[in-house]
């Protein structure tokens, strides 16, 4: 058994797989607030893992609560250090090819995430739409290229900045709903724009890759992809934990060969 962990700006995701597991069906899952590190020990105590890998873009601090969570799982498990790997970019992974300048430089999630959605649509030129705390939009070509990306604000960050910047304007954040285009009222106003926003960059960055990767698919992720997808105009299919996804499929291949795109 394998567990996999996705520490992430916001929150920890996991899951327990097997090889036999086919890709985003889990054996067990979880997903707990940075806060709540704490509880992971007690989750993963019974679950009887061998190995761990686990994507980390949180920082040293959280790193430090997943590998006391870990410590204190490895006595009621099969668990040793050396079968806990730590994942990173790298210039080739899984069928992917890391265009980035400096590869190591590029997020470990969206990495796996890239990774992940290339397994699951091969052979398809895709722009992948990570929509969380930040948004992030990537463009990967048919046969594996790693093009580049973008990175904005995300829905709740975006629409949080606008409120604490402007006095008058209300704080929606918390409670964005969808909207019409154009709004009658201001917390509306905020929403539409935000979502405007998102939704904006997204088919701009498809259209882009589309001129000289046609066809494209458009592969949503994240907590906000359900506001933000219902609103794009563009072929798209929605993934639940893509990052998981990623790790999962890093778990069953060798590692490739260097190559560059």
């Amino acid at each position: 058994m394998l567990l996999l962990v996705d520490a992430g700006n916001t929150r920890i995701k996991w899951a327990l797989v097997d090889a036999a597991t086919e890709l985003g069906c889990w054996r067990a899952f979880g997903s707990v607030s940075h806060a709540e590190v704490g509880t992971l020990a007690q989750a993963w105590k019974n679950l009887r893992f061998s190995r761990a890998l686990l994507s980390n873009v949180a920082g040293a601090a959280l790193r430090q609560g997943l590998v006391a969570a870990l410590a204190t799982t490895a006595v009621s498990t099969t668990l040793r250090p050396a079968q806990i790997t730590w994942f990173a970019s790298t210039l080739q992974r899984a069928g992917v090819r890391n265009g980035y300048r400096d590869p190591a430089q590029l997020g470990c999630d969206r990495f796996a995430s890239v990774i992940g959605a290339h397994a699951l649509f091969p052979q398809q030129a895709l722009i992948i739409a990570t929509c969380g705390t930040a948004t992030t939009v990537d463009a990967l070509s048919a046969d594996g290229c790693f093009v580049g990306g973008m990175i904005l604000p995300g829905l709740g960050l975006m629409a949080s900045a606008l409120a604490k910047s402007t006095a008058q304007l209300p704080h929606v954040a918390q409670r964005l709903l969808l909207s019409e285009a154009f709004a009658d009222n201001t917390d509306a106003a905020i929403v539409a724009g935000c979502i405007a926003a998102q939704t904006g960059a997204i088919e701009r960055a498809l259209a882009a890759h589309a001129q000289q990767h046609a066809p494209v698919l458009c592969v949503v992720a994240g907590g906000a992809a359900s506001y933000i997808a219902p609103q794009l105009r563009v072929p798209h299919k929605i993934v639940d934990n893509l990052v998981l996804i990623g790790l999962q499929v890093v778990s069953l291949q060798a590692t490739d060969s260097d190559t560059s795109c």
